[in-house]
């Protein structure tokens, strides 16, 4: 009867946070619509502002609504982190499958051109990339890609090499499957949940490592409005109005918890081996 208990309160906790996530992604793409101002429009006259009917969060030291930067901000945040968890959920999966299921010099190789990545630490690394490709979005995605395919690759090609010898994979074989067959029926199926829970709890992660790069000014461009780079903008003015640095620190822990949150939830609810 506990157990019972136990798994509906998890049950509720994983739909409480869908809900947020759903509220938190349709706020993000109806942000053109319910921006009470253009984020891009400057006002010396109405620099750095407190709280008004007219801006209900202040401005910045533009003149810029804050509201508005803030949830233009949450559209570039959650398109650049989305797009890095798909290109690193991909491309780790694809050559870690490969190298576990061919095996041989190829799976060597890949596996010690991983480990040349896990030498270094992983933002300092990316770090160095965006510095060298040089600060914009795109380039601060393909940085962190660059590191962060590694930890899908290694925990693609385990989960392969545990299924590979399966019963059911030999029958496909003497069946006369062909190899993109068993791939793509009899593998990939069986371990795309596992990475799914991994990749949802990353996503606050990611979120995070983005952040860090834009602060640095390798991110997104101003005058893009961004989470990160709008914590750079704010630091100036920190003993001011510490409201610049305040409301976007706030909006990336409260996206971050919420996404971290979830992935505990579905990694417990989809976890066969977990005793609730």
């Amino acid at each position: 009867m506990e157990s019972i208990i136990l798994v509906a309160k998890k049950n509720r906790l994983f739909i409480f946070l869908c809900i947020l996530v759903l509220i938190l992604v349709s706020i993000t793409l109806c942000a053109p619509y319910i921006a009470p101002h253009d984020p891009l429009k400057t006002s010396m006259a109405n620099s750095l502002q407190g709280r008004s009917s007219e801006f209900l969060l202040g401005t910045d030291n533009l003149g810029r609504c804050l509201l508005s930067r803030l949830l233009y901000g949450a559209l570039t945040s959650l398109k650049m982190t989305f797009c890095l968890v798909v290109i690193v959920f991909i491309v780790g999966t694809t050559v870690g499958t490969l190298a576990a299921y061919f095996g041989g010099i190829a799976d060597t190789i890949i596996m010690r051109f991983s480990d040349i990545f896990l030498a270094f630490p992983g933002i300092i690394f990316a770090i160095a990339i965006a510095g060298v490709l040089g600060p914009s979005s795109m380039n601060t995605v393909i940085a962190l890609a660059v590191v962060d395919w590694v930890k899908y690759a290694r925990v693609s090609r385990s989960l392969v090499l545990s299924i590979r010898k399966k019963e059911y994979i030999k029958a496909a074989k003497m069946g006369g499957a062909k190899e993109h067959e068993i791939i793509f029926k009899y593998i990939l199926p069986n371990i795309i949940p596992s990475l799914i829970v991994m990749a949802t709890m990353d996503i606050g992660t990611m979120m995070l490592e983005i952040s860090s790069l834009s602060f640095l000014g390798l991110g997104a461009q101003p005058p893009t409005p961004e989470w990160g780079y709008m914590l750079n903008e704010g630091r100036n003015y920190m003993q001011t109005v510490p409201a610049l640095m305040i409301y976007p620190g706030i909006a990336i822990f409260v996206t971050v918890m919420i996404f971290n949150l979830l992935g505990d939830s579905i990694r417990d609810i989809l976890d066969p081996n977990k005793e609730y």
